[in-house]
């Protein structure tokens, strides 16, 4: 077997142990079922090289390699066990009692009808609590603050669990407050979201405000300026991805800072440069699982152009949610950005090409990639429609005409908005010159978005779990009934 074929194996392997432990298996029933399987494969292959022919040689060389990889299952899980009891250890919160407690502010604040910030205790426990406050007064990353509140667990189970990846243990809704000190985190993550705020200022001074918003939210991934209008219009029309940073701003910044650079520095440094550039787009957004699933892809693009070697998108995403897994395995079943995320690129890359071949699509892109939009969104669409109605209970059947009105638009739309941003920092009447430019296209987009936001979707109750399972079986059948694509395994 290919080094390339075992690095897959592996990471896919120990994902899937993640996820089985993630739905609360005993780590002893884990391992015999895995035992099992790989008695069971092992046997299969001994029989296939029996046969003698190349093939079963072939084949049971294959089946014997998978069954020694299937204990990275086995590890997977493991490690899902020992960094769920590792977390458990770190926290000590007093709950349920008015105290006077303080923390430091560990995150970027969220902001809008109210606070929400992220807190590390450094008296009276320790620990990461959620602390909601009003909208004054405003409060910001490396704060410490004194707070006297009653510290409770969050409820229900399923927002416990949520917080819980991230290691948030305690929620506190408007205590009294006191600010002590400022300026008491990394200077680093200090300074670059100090630079994210200047950029959303300059398009709150080019713009009107509904169109400010939805250009944050499409750069930057920054809503919290958003009407609650605008956001029921935007899961309406199946639009909300738009302002979920993805692959393509990743791309946009890695291409730019790579060009460049280039023009000073060699390429090895360029490529060095470029990726900090993209690490720090990472922590300025606030690492949302699209975005860093998006990065650490992107860089795994310039590090394939760098050495030489092909790149392969299986590969690439089994690396990137591996690392991710790796680096907190909650997120696999708990947070549904990560899952959003993978199932929606999954269905673009495998999924959209099966379904051009379905409807027997011409190969040209068509006037603004209205083909290649078209079936993009579908299989976007069709990838995360369970996940959907499960977590949101709705799902919008006509949410491919909007997005294939608009995503034609979206690449100079995207870059013609970081351009404004930088702009702004240096000259405000240049920078109104060019959000004249920009407003025409926010204007259509934000237009259309509203529009088809007064339609009503599906409502869905329930959707269970083999339904999901039933699901996602039909539409595997389905790509591999089209043959797309023959490598996947």
């Amino acid at each position: 077997m290919k080094i390339h074929d075992i690095s897959f194996y592996i990471a896919s392997f120990f994902i899937f142990g993640v996820l089985i432990a993630s739905l609360k298996l005993s780590f002893s029933i884990i391992i015999t079922i895995v035992g099992l399987a790989i008695v069971i494969f092992l046997f299969i292959g001994y029989f296939s090289a029996e046969g003698g022919s190349a093939s079963g040689g072939k084949k049971s060389q294959k089946i014997i390699w998978l069954s020694a990889l299937s204990l990275f299952i086995i590890i997977g899980a493991w490690y899902y066990f020992w960094w769920s009891n590792s977390q458990i250890k770190n926290f000590n919160i007093i709950f349920n009692e008015k105290i006077n407690f303080q923390g430091v502010v560990i995150d970027e604040p969220e902001r809008g009808n109210q606070q929400k910030l992220i807190i590390s205790l450094k008296s009276s426990g320790s620990g990461k609590i959620l602390i909601k406050l009003q909208q004054y007064p405003v409060f910001n990353y490396g704060d410490i603050i004194d707070f006297k509140g009653i510290i409770k667990k969050p409820e229900p189970a399923s927002y416990a669990d949520y917080l819980a990846k991230d290691g948030i243990f305690g929620v506190v809704s408007f205590p009294k407050t006191e600010l002590i000190a400022e300026n008491q985190g990394s200077k680093l993550k200090s300074t670059l979201f100090k630079f994210k705020e200047k950029v959303i200022v300059v398009f709150q001074k080019t713009l009107a405000p509904e169109k400010s918003a939805f250009l944050s939210g499409i750069t930057l991934g920054e809503r919290a300026e958003f009407s609650k209008e605008f956001k029921e219009a935007m899961n309406k029309s199946g639009t909300t991805h738009l302002v979920a940073l993805s692959g393509y701003n990743i791309t946009i910044i890695a291409n730019t800072m790579m060009g460049l650079f280039i023009w000073v520095f060699s390429r090895r440094k360029s490529f060095v440069l470029s990726i900090l550039v993209v690490s720090g787009f990472v922590l300025m957004t606030g690492a949302e699982a699209s975005v860093v699933r998006a990065a650490i892809m992107g860089i795994i693009i310039l590090l394939a152009g760098q050495v030489g070697r092909i790149y392969s998108f299986r590969n690439a995403i089994a690396i990137a949610a591996f690392l991710m897994v790796l680096f907190n395995p909650k997120i696999l079943r708990f947070d549904i950005g990560f899952q959003l995320s993978f199932l929606a690129l999954l269905g673009i890359v495998y999924l959209s090409p099966a379904i051009r071949k379905f409807f027997k699509m011409k190969d040209e892109p068509g006037f603004l990639l209205w083909r290649e939009n078209l079936a993009a969104t579908i299989g976007a669409q069709l990838a995360v429609a369970p996940l959907l109605m499960s977590a949101f209970g709705y799902f919008s059947f006509i949410s491919f005409i909007p997005n294939i009105l608009i995503l034609g638009f979206m690449p100079l739309t995207m870059a013609v908005g970081f351009a404004l941003g930088f702009l702004g920092l240096i000259s405000y009447q240049l920078s109104v010159l060019l959000a004249l430019f920009l407003n025409f296209f926010l204007s259509y987009e934000v237009f259309i978005i509203k529009f088809f936001g007064q339609f009503s979707g599906l409502e869905i109750k329930s959707f269970s779990l083999w339904l999901t399972a039933i699901y996602y079986l039909i539409l595997i059948t389905f790509i591999f009934r089209y043959k797309f694509p023959k490598k996947f395994l």
